[in-house]
């Protein structure tokens, strides 16, 4: 079996915000790790703590928020000795960031390519510019091997397009330009934060495709944060359920949508839309999620779980593994030896059934 190679290991991540209304406990213990040439999703409602997690990953917290505690170790090998090299990403000063990892060994694609973009510079001169910073690059070098770049994401008539300024391309080529800009420094790890949602659904399939040939291409690591359990099932290897700043399900991609085990996944599975239904109406996870201003007692999707135990209203579960399987852990007392046998909703039973039988996720 050949041994995987880590790139990311975080543990006990936990993050919060100072705001009016006093301090906010966004993150609550958040541990992953990320190996190389492999996909993790992060998926969740808004709210749950996906792209906080990420943006601490790249150390793009907002001025309020704070890193209380844990760790996110960066590890890589040196081209040229091979040596293995690692570093807390939390202990790193903002100039170390900026100069060693962000853009340069993880980079990252926001949703909105228009906010993303600089409106008063052409679209060469923002690929350029990492790689003049980060690399000494000439600016010949740079301009050819932006070139380069805008040919590897599909733009045509590359040079041309060079000159242009972001307004002047379509959404899904301000995309692939970010996604160019992303890529100018050869990260090994590439963070897509809800990548297609400004762009209409055509565009988002080739959006998608562009990133998972880019990544087998160049071995990419990505981690995918997502609302969208559809795109989760086009291009991850293995999905970080998260709920109220912690992760309450994770495993492989067929263990989330073939065999899932916590009550919250089974509601974002029941909440997606299926053109087969006999329902009127859309499944919906009753009530909101908590007030993270507020400190939670027991388990944080009590309040929401219809198949919630007293013990949820009182202690927080720890991560219980699926038996039999390495990669599959789930948060819920439901898990606990000792806990009544609970069976997913028969509508969602039916939906699994008919996924496996097409061979679809």
């Amino acid at each position: 079996m050949i041994e995987r190679e880590r790139i990311l290991k975080i543990r006990d991540l936990k993050i919060s915000f100072k705001t009016g209304n006093g301090k906010v406990q966004a993150i609550r213990g958040v541990d992953f790790d990320l190996y190389r040439g492999e996909t993790i999703a992060i998926v969740g409602e808004s709210g749950s703590g996906k792209s906080v997690t990420t943006k601490a990953i790249m150390g793009i917290l907002a001025g309020n928020g704070q890193i209380d505690s844990g760790s996110i170790d960066y590890v890589w090998y040196d081209e040229n000795t091979g040596e293995r090299n690692q570093r807390d990403i939390v202990q790193m000063s903002k100039e170390e960031l900026q100069k060693h990892i962000r853009g340069r060994k993880i980079a990252m694609v926001f949703q909105d390519p228009m906010t993303s973009l600089n409106p008063t510079m052409t679209i060469g001169k923002q690929i350029m510019e990492p790689m003049i910073y980060h690399y000494g690059k000439t600016k010949e070098e740079a301009y050819e091997k932006a070139v380069e770049l805008l040919k590897e994401v599909g733009i045509t008539d590359a040079k041309k397009r060079m000159n242009n300024y972001p307004h002047q391309l379509s959404g899904g080529m301000r995309q692939r330009v970010v996604i160019a800009i992303a890529l100018s420094c050869d990260p090994y790890v590439l963070i897509c934060d809800e990548p297609t949602t400004a762009l209409d659904v055509t565009i988002q399939a080739k959006i998608l495709e562009l990133i998972k040939e880019l990544q087998r291409k160049k071995d990419l690591s990505v981690i995918y944060i997502t609302h969208d359990l559809g795109v989760v099932a086009k291009v991850a290897d293995y999905v970080n359920v998260m709920y109220a700043g912690k992760i309450v399900e994770k495993g492989t991609i067929d263990e989330i949508f073939y065999d899932p085990r916590h009550p919250y996944t089974w509601g974002l599975l029941s909440a997606m839309p299926d053109l087969d239904t006999d329902d009127d109406q859309l499944y919906t996870i009753p009530g909101s999620p908590p007030n993270l201003a507020h400190e939670i007692k027991g388990d944080a999707f009590a309040p929401r779980n219809q198949f919630a135990l007293n013990i949820d209203l009182r202690l927080d579960p720890p991560m219980f593994d699926v038996s039999g399987s390495q990669t599959h852990k789930v948060a819920s007392w439901l898990m606990h030896e000792k806990a009544p046998k609970v069976e997913m909703p028969e509508s969602l039973k039916k939906r699994i059934e008919k996924m496996k039988k097409e061979g679809v996720k």
